[in-house]
């Protein structure tokens, strides 16, 4: 268990899933007096054991809660239409709408199952809400539970089923949004306003998140009440990250002028850069999670072997061009309030 409010530094380092979030990246978050989350989002239970060994010194682990409804299989299939030029000109096979909509739960209960086995010190969630078994068997083995939310409803929601802390996350944020269901569109109220709206609301610690890139801002929702900050975009250039140097490389290219909050690459809505790939396929993106994850997927790895950021997400936050190469622990250290 982990009490965030005696953390040496008042700074998470937010879960990346995908590669970003390294049991390096971890530990060095940690080792400079932060608090380092695994991702355990499209790692296979064998592989989460992996990185969970290789992670010295307390840490947390990030699950995303199972997708909550199942695709429309017939939007799914003019999105997948819609792709085919663009995997041609990559050369890629689109995977089957029957394929890319089957049921993906993430690998669930066999994840739970090993976090109960082998218990960090945290466990937050992610894309919903955990059943109150799974609440009940983490708590017995120690575990802090955090819930993320974006909305006052949500945070309502977690808090009657009694995590202990939540992490806020406001629309600056880069990646997906922490909305609870597939369908729902995110909320735009900035974070220092959602982190008193949630405090009136609910009486569990706040973790914030979204848009915070330097100690000012760490400082702000500090004094709105939040006991810790998450970053996530600010760690993207770390020395121990597992960014991919495609990304990397698109995070410092002037061509990239703003982000943009898209389902285009995954049929949930996730901050990115805004680039030739959401121009084109925003606009008729479904709300099919994860469906349109997989069917977008081989374009998305063929663009990032060729290093074309022009078709790859490029998960940013609105302050991403703050963002400087350097080790983990500078980053931390520039992050915290004097």
């Amino acid at each position: 268990m982990i009490d965030l409010a005696t953390v040496a530094r008042p700074i998470i380092g937010a879960p990346m899933a995908g590669g970003p979030s390294t049991p390096t990246l971890v530990e060095a978050v940690g080792a400079a007096g932060g608090f380092g989350m695994l991702a355990a989002g499209y790692l296979t239970p064998a592989a989460l054991a992996d990185a969970m060994a290789a992670t010295r010194g307390p840490f947390g682990v990030n699950l995303f809660c199972p997708p909550d409804t199942e695709p429309d299989l017939a939007s799914a299939q003019a999105y997948r239409e819609s792709l085919a030029p663009l995997a041609q000109q990559y050369a890629v096979e689109l995977p089957p709408v029957a394929v890319a909509a089957a049921a993906d739960d993430d690998h669930w209960a066999e994840k739970v199952d090993l976090l109960c086995e082998r218990p960090p010190a945290a466990v937050s969630f992610t894309f919903g809400l955990p059943d109150a078994e799974t609440v009940e068997r983490l708590h017995a083995r120690d575990c802090t539970l955090l819930a993320t939310v974006a909305s006052v409803a949500d945070a309502r929601a977690a808090a009657a089923l009694g995590v202990d802390a939540m992490c806020v996350q406001g629309p600056e944020a880069g990646g997906h949004r922490a909305t609870r269901r597939i369908a729902d569109e995110p909320e735009d109220v900035p974070l220092l306003e959602l982190i008193a709206a949630v405090r009136a609301a609910v009486s569990v610690p706040v973790i914030a998140a979204g848009g915070l890139m330097d100690a000012a801002a760490v400082e702000a929702v500090l004094k709105a009440g939040a006991v810790a900050a998450q970053v996530g975009t600010a760690l993207l250039l770390a020395d121990e990250a597992g960014t991919s140097a495609t990304h990397r490389a698109a995070l410092t290219d002037p061509q990239f002028t703003e982000t943009a909050v898209t389902r285009a690459f995954t049929g949930r809505p996730a901050r990115g850069l805004r680039n030739d790939f959401v121009e084109r396929y925003d606009t008729g993106a479904p709300a099919a999670y994860p469906a349109v994850h997989q069917l977008t997927r081989p374009i998305r790895a063929a663009a990032a072997a060729a290093r074309n950021p022009a078709h790859v997400h490029l998960w940013a936050g609105t302050g991403w061009h703050h963002a400087r190469p350097a080790p983990a622990a500078d980053i931390i250290t520039r992050l915290t309030p004097a």
